[in-house]
């Protein structure tokens, strides 16, 4: 499989793809007008980091309790549960009057389901496509998502001016809904990837396992921490431009939309594990311009570019599958997926209170340079490939 005219005609990728998309489009459109919400409200980077990428947080928890259920669940229920789920914690979220302790105590309660949904979708994925095709897969899922950012950063400013933040969260619950019915209606009603039942010990079996060999462990880092920090540089663009973060947003978006094609489409195979260094290398250094302040105009075109960088991730997610047991294929990217969104959402409250004492140009300089040393300090990540074997396990 290796063009988008295959990858679409796939049984099933389609719904899949489109409801992945409604996902991203409802999390940026809510996550943008909630941020701008405690910023107006509080004045404090700190709650508005927090605010915009608490969900991260409270996936560490879901990661330890809730994973193992990604391949014993029937996918078709359990995504549109999910995106129902998040559709009303959204609107929650849009109730006058609410305390900042409640806003950031039901954004990290989305965040412990968020990392279920993760593990069910792309372990999907993983069972619909082959294993030459899941990069493709994957490539597009991402591209989908730097576009939908794209919009939804643009739109979604547009409605908080227009509608007002809590009127843009409840378009955002509205959009939940309806990936809910994507879900529901264009996937058929597949079994569970893998017998037992779903338990928290299950679950740190699984990651114990998932943990024990170097090599994973070593993909897992590499995949979690260097553009973790950098996403803490994305968390501090409202308060770094205020009236502009619309746009950095979406420069961010559009900078990983580019890198996506590049990795998903034309990289030969024997160039993917070289050029994950210098990926990673290059998402953090343009955030050393940004850091001297010269200008939003500079500042946006060296976010553009520095968000090619993040195709490594998705090179990495390749190396991953071929490192995994297919039975254990949704609660490996279930991981990975939670490991890296909590490393995001950590990075987000590190920045915002390095920028509470710096300004936010300064910190981000510092987490880019932080970054960009783990990158040298991890270094490629190897090992030999274990063959992928399909079928259902006990694990």
């Amino acid at each position: 499989m290796r063009t988008y005219r295959e990858l679409f005609g796939a049984p099933e990728f389609t719904p899949l793809f489109l409801a992945s998309a409604g996902q991203v489009a409802a999390q940026t459109v809510g996550g943008l007008a909630l941020g701008t919400l405690v910023f107006a409200a509080t004045g404090s980077p700190l709650l508005s980091g927090l605010a915009m990428f608490g969900p991260a947080l409270g996936q560490v928890a879901g990661a330890m309790t809730l994973l193992s259920a990604a391949d014993r669940l029937p996918p078709r229920a359990s995504l549109a549960g999910l995106a129902l789920l998040a559709g009303f914690g959204t609107a929650v979220l849009a109730v006058p009057g609410l305390p900042v302790w409640a806003v950031l105590a039901v954004v990290l309660g989305q965040g412990v389901f968020a990392c279920l949904g993760g593990g069910v979708r792309y372990g999907l994925l993983n069972e619909l496509l082959t294993a030459e095709g899941y990069l493709l897969g994957r490539s597009a899922l991402n591209m989908a998502s730097g576009v939908v950012q794209i919009a939804g950063f643009a739109i979604g400013g547009g409605l908080v001016h227009v509608l007002s933040p809590r009127g843009t969260l409840l378009a955002a619950a509205a959009l939940y809904a309806l990936t809910a019915a994507v879900a529901a209606l264009g996937l058929t009603g597949r079994g569970p990837r893998a017998t037992g039942r779903p338990s928290p010990a299950q679950t740190w079996r699984n990651n114990a396992l998932l943990w024990s060999e170097r090599p994973r462990r070593r993909v897992y880092l590499a995949l979690w921490l260097p553009n973790g920090l950098i996403v803490g540089c994305e968390s501090l663009f409202i308060p770094y431009a205020p009236e502009h973060a619309g746009l950095l947003f979406a420069c961010a978006a559009s900078g990983m939309l580019a890198g996506d094609i590049l990795a998903g489409r034309f990289l030969p195979p024997a160039w993917r594990l070289r050029l994950v260094a210098p990926l990673y290398l290059l998402l953090a250094a343009p955030y050393v311009i940004v850091a001297l302040g010269q200008g939003v105009p500079v500042a946006a075109a060296a976010i553009a570019v520095a968000s090619v960088g993040y195709a490594a991730t998705l090179l990495l997610q390749e190396r991953l599958m071929a490192l995994t047991p297919t039975e254990l294929s949704g609660h490996a990217l279930g991981l990975h997926s939670s490991g890296m969104i909590t490393t995001q959402g950590l990075a987000a409250a590190l920045a915002g209170a390095l920028a509470e004492y710096l300004t936010p140009a300064t910190a981000m300089g510092v987490l880019a340079v932080a970054s960009a040393a783990l990158t040298l300090a991890l270094g490629v990540p190897g090992g030999a490939a274990r063959p992928r074997v399909r079928g259902r396990s006990r694990l």
